[in-house]
């Protein structure tokens, strides 16, 4: 144990040497007094200490991944496991098969909470479970893309059976992903989760298709951020003409392109903005994918 007492000649001591005593004064002329106390009232105030404690409010995935975005922040997942592995698995997000599309089961649903009503799909998180030595593997972490939505379930309370219900921060993951940082028997586990950049083999991905005048726009494999806030697009007869957001990421047009060669300009959320010139030639069709340029990432 640490002892604070300290003995009473030793104090006085201090108090001697740290301070000029009144009686000192009075022994010594007025022009010595006076000097003293000028040299007294230049010197520097006693250094203190100042204690102060802050919180960071968590940032809007719609912000730059940024070091404040890469905070780990609790939560929670479950898994899901396929019935028949050879199924095609798709999402909220519109990616279709996921296998085909390269996310392969690296992903992940959202609760409503995170999900953002699709404008997160494609979005990167790092998640690693914690608080239970006994279902958690050490030292563990998984890389997954959100490409899919949990929906609230308001039969059931948030700490009950609607673990995706607001406001529950909420990851819900293949079991292959699940069982590379838990033991599959842990079920519903408390988990760390952080936003960070995208790495992606190979460049953006647009898949046209629709019909006549519509023409809807699928964009997958984009790096960075991930996720996209803004498209246009234009023929080589036009200029650049903004899409809306259809759901997920497939992205809408109304607009005859046909025989244009197609070029498109990506804003993903933290305002970089990626523009492919010609990425579809002019004999393209509908059902085809094409791929642009890419985000560059550190």
């Amino acid at each position: 144990m640490f002892s604070t007492k300290r003995s009473k000649d030793n104090t006085q001591k201090e108090n001697k040497t740290n301070h000029t005593s009144p009686f000192l004064l009075l022994t010594l002329s007025p022009e010595m007094q006076l000097f003293l106390l000028l040299l007294l009232a230049a010197l520097p105030p006693p250094a203190t200490s100042h204690y102060s404690s802050s919180t960071s409010s968590p940032s809007s995935s719609s912000s730059s991944v940024s070091s404040s975005a890469s905070e780990w922040r609790p939560a929670r997942a479950t898994y899901y496991a396929a019935t028949n592995p050879r199924d095609a698995v798709g999402g909220a997000c519109g990616y279709g098969d996921l296998v085909k599309s390269g996310y392969g089961m690296a992903t992940v649903g959202l609760s409503e909470t995170l999900f953002e009503r699709g404008q997160i799909c494609g979005a990167c998180f790092e998640l690693r479970c914690v608080d239970d030595l006994r279902w958690c593997i050490p030292g563990t972490s998984i890389i997954v893309t959100a490409t899919n939505f949990c929906a609230p379930n308001y039969g059931f309370d948030p700490d009950g059976g609607g673990h995706c219900n607001p406001p529950n921060k909420h990851f819900v993951l293949p079991i292959e992903a699940f069982e590379k940082i838990a033991i599959w028997k842990a079920g519903n586990m408390p988990v760390q989760y952080r936003r960070i950049n995208c790495r992606r083999e190979g460049s953006i991905r647009f898949t046209v298709d629709g019909g006549g005048i519509f023409i809807s726009v699928l964009i997958t494999n984009v790096a960075g951020s991930g996720d996209i806030s803004a498209v246009k697009m234009k023929g080589s007869r036009t200029g650049w003409l903004p899409m809306g957001r259809n759901w997920g990421q497939n992205w809408h047009i109304n607009a005859d392109l046909k025989n244009q060669a197609l070029s498109f300009e990506v804003t993903s959320s933290d305002r970089s903005t990626v523009t492919a010139y010609n990425v579809a030639p002019r004999n393209w069709d509908y059902g085809q994918t094409f791929e642009g340029k890419q985000f560059e990432t550190l």
